[in-house]
């Protein structure tokens, strides 16, 4: 017979790290830790794609029944101290009831519903919108922007989770136009963030709806990277909602990054497809496919990306490519019915609407499209590393580093305050020059080779080709080359104040630091 196993006390797989109960609570016993462990879930995603969208998460109820008096069944935030006013949520309930009755939903699942669930999902509909416009009501002039989640009754309220993020960060990036909607009701993604951030609300809800939601009993969230790659697959259903295809049938996240990863006799994939339906007024054929080849036969259509030009594109209606040819005249950006892939290099692309990108996706991960260089974040690693304060100083460096960023296939500086010895203990593997303070003109001329550029915090430059040493450590990463690697290596092992800028081909922009890898 065998012997019984041990028993093992196993770790919490809730909705975060489980955390103390405190004495009291206004809605659920575990509201605090549900909130705290969302907002770790919402760290994670958004400092992710852009540190300064600073998220913030908090949590409504709303009394279940409209009609309670307010003095037995208050409006409750958790926590109390997020900087809005209960108050303002008094008529949201009313305002929820208008949507419901007034603005008839016709959801194209509707047969498949029983009255109950179609009731519950339409209530649900409403007290998001009526909570929405309420808090961009008081939002109005203010440095955050908030977004609603969906409803959830618990105990005697609904509780609405809500997320805060920079109104700055967001305004940021481009994006799709705003506030349309799928024929169910269903927000359309207009941005990638906005995607990311419907998706953390999908987090939230499956973790409320459980049994004592934050018990640290049954949900284990999706890991970041999981969520921001859904966050991309959701965006990109909207320009096939836009091109009239079916969003689940075309997959375009999943079939561009699959072709992006392929190679044609060993050459990696550069190319365009314009994606509009045949026959648009922006677009004009050069010679037609007899037989259209489907957008999911990925090895065909990577082959004909090889056909394709800077100024001849594949075209393509969401499902099919059909032609090849380019675009013509100007094009009404607001229409939204000409959009541009734009594959990169090996496993890399772009989503492109109006001349401007949208997402870009490396390795299957997308990225909204920050600017090459966050000077803010840049003269922080200056202090932190060198302690470097001198505005003429950094702004010399920031213009080197700029222009470094401008070569198209890709770099790496390397800022130390050893500059010059290390040149010398490297004079085998580099080509040493006279010490010549870097100008963006002789900036453009030291990083047309291969090899790092060594340089000092004065901007003055000792060697080119430099050929970086240093240990093997855990921080590494095989998906990205080897200038990301190597640079990572160097600054790890320099025993010196150290800092390298890595341009990658495909357009990222690395600052690492020794604060940077200890964090990582």
């Amino acid at each position: 017979m065998l012997s019984p196993l041990p028993l093992v006390s196993a770790p919490p797989v809730a909705f975060g790290t489980p955390l103390p109960l405190p004495a009291s609570y206004s809605i659920w016993p575990y509201q605090t830790r549900f909130r705290q462990a969302a907002q770790a879930v919402a760290q994670g995603i958004f400092d992710a794609l852009d540190e300064d969208l600073a998220p913030y998460v908090l949590l409504l109820a709303l009394p279940t029944d409209a009609d309670t008096v307010p003095e037995a069944v208050p409006v409750c935030l958790e926590p109390v101290d997020c900087g809005l006013d209960t108050e303002a949520f008094r008529e949201a309930q009313a305002r929820g009831r208008y949507y419901q009755y007034l603005h008839p939903w016709n959801s194209p699942d509707r047969e498949l519903m029983s009255e109950e669930m179609f009731e519950r999902k339409k209530t649900a509909i409403a007290l998001r919108q009526a909570v929405q416009e309420v808090l961009e009501e008081v939002a109005t002039g203010s440095r955050h922007v908030y977004f609603a989640g969906a409803p959830v009754a618990i105990s005697q309220h609904s509780v609405v989770p809500v997320l805060r993020l920079s109104r700055k960060a967001m305004q940021a990036y481009p994006t799709l136009q705003k506030n349309r909607y799928y024929t169910d009701g269903r927000p359309l993604s207009h941005s990638l963030l906005m995607s990311a951030v419907l998706r953390f609300h999908e987090e939230c809800l499956k973790s409320l709806t459980e049994p004592e939601p934050g018990s640290g009993l049954l949900v284990r969230p999706r890991d970041t990277d999981e969520i921001i790659r859904s966050a991309g697959k959701l965006f990109m259903d909207t320009p096939a909602q836009d091109l009239g295809t079916n969003p689940a049938a075309a997959k375009l996240f999943a079939t561009c990054n699959t072709i992006s990863s392929l190679r044609y006799e060993g050459a990696e994939g550069v190319g365009k497809v314009l994606l509009a339906r045949r026959g648009h007024p922006n677009l004009t054929e050069i010679f037609a496919l007899t037989c259209p080849t489907p957008l999911t036969d990925y090895r065909a259509v990577r082959k004909l990306l090889e056909m394709t030009t800077p100024e001849v594109s594949l075209l393509a209606d969401g499902e099919n490519v059909y032609a090849l040819g380019k675009q013509v005249g100007s094009y009404d950006a607001s229409r939204e019915d000409l959009f541009v892939i734009s594959f990169v290099n090996h496993y890399a692309w772009e989503f492109q609407h109006g001349n401007q990108v949208l997402m870009r996706a490396h390795y299957g991960l997308p990225s909204l499209p920050r600017t090459r260089l966050h000077r803010a974040r840049f003269r922080r690693d200056l202090k932190h590393t060198f302690q470097l304060t001198d505005a003429a100083k950094v702004e010399r460096l920031w213009d080197v580093v700029v222009e470094a960023s401008r070569q198209k296939h890709g770099t790496l500086l390397v800022i130390t305050t050893e500059a010059l010895a290390e040149a010398d203990r490297l004079k085998l593997q580099c080509t040493l020059i006279e010490p010549v303070p870097l100008t963006p003109l002789i900036t453009r001329l030291v990083t047309a080779i291969d090899g790092a550029v060594l340089l000092d915090p004065e901007s003055y430059c000792y060697s080119i080709g430099v050929i970086l040493d240093g240990k093997a450590s855990g921080h590494g990463t095989s998906t990205r080359g080897a200038r990301y690697n190597s640079a990572i290596r160097y600054v790890e092992s320099s025993p010196y104040p150290c800092l390298a800028i890595v341009v990658s081909e495909d357009g990222l922009v690395d600052v690492i630091t020794k604060e940077s890898l200890r964090e990582g």
